[in-house]
């Protein structure tokens, strides 16, 4: 299975979905789709028994949204691309039946981040660096606002998704978002060493083990994803969004 910005590999017993969209693996509609059908190919391979996301641009893991998807387009519109990052997303990664890795050697921000988290575990390269940046831009990071307090805690998530900053591999370490960090280099041989240890297991036990985890951790999640659907929606359709986009895209300051 092999596309234009999406490319899957499977081999002894670990599957890779390589993102490269150059220049920096901007999200569009289709791009998202091939994302959630490479993780359904690899949840119905009984031979695939770990999965590795990965970026093939250097310095990119992937930079969020194509804002083309926004910009004048309607709520319909809006609301099919959220159907696929948020909601078939999560539910390609509920259902997968086996561990998921997200390999970030480079920056993560916004749709990025969805693509990340996603995933059971992150390894991120010490110069990896991860961001928030929608507010910035008119909009604003639904699906983190039900995700990152559970992490790191209500009041540094609300500092982080309302000011927009970017921080870097060793913060995120810390909160408690990403689960080890590496040398650059060392970020995908990282993530493919410990996709084989969760491939030498009983590939049963860890289906039904992951299951439960996930039924204990995630079981008010899908409908905090269905209202990150709305929030989102309701933010992007403003004039306030509709302007903040078009500055951000014509390199300009919004006309408050």
């Amino acid at each position: 299975m092999t596309d234009a910005t999406v490319r899957y590999q499977a081999a002894d017993g670990i599957a890779r979905i390589i993102l490269d969209r150059p220049p920096v693996n901007a999200l569009d509609l289709d791009m998202i789709r091939s994302v959630v059908a490479a993780l359904e190919t690899a949840a119905k391979d009984d031979r695939v028994r770990a999965v590795v996301l990965t970026s093939a641009v250097p310095g990119r893991f992937c930079a969020g949204l194509d804002l083309k998807i926004l910009l004048g387009k309607s709520d319909t519109k809006v609301r099919a691309f959220l159907q696929e990052l948020y909601i078939r997303l999560h539910d390609a990664q509920y259902d997968l039946g086996k561990p998921s890795i997200a390999a970030v050697a480079g920056a993560a921000r916004g749709g990025g981040m969805t693509l990340a988290i996603s995933c059971d575990v992150i390894i991120a390269g010490t110069g990896a660096t991860f961001g928030y940046p929608e507010i910035d831009v008119g909009v604003i990071p639904a699906i983190h606002f039900a995700h990152l307090p559970r992490i790191v805690g209500r009041h540094r998530a609300f500092e982080l998704l309302f000011s927009g900053r970017s921080f870097d591999a060793e913060e995120a370490q810390r909160l408690g978002l990403v689960s080890r960090t590496v040398p650059d280099a060392e970020v995908e041989s990282a993530a493919m060493a410990l996709a084989a240890t969760f491939a030498a297991k009983s590939p049963a036990i860890m289906r039904l083990g992951r299951a439960a985890f996930m039924r204990q951790n995630d079981l008010d999640y899908r409908r905090s994803i269905a209202n990150a659907v709305e929030d989102f929606c309701n933010a992007a359709m403003t004039d306030a969004a509709q302007e903040g986009l078009r500055a951000f895209v014509d390199k300009r300051g919004p006309r408050k």
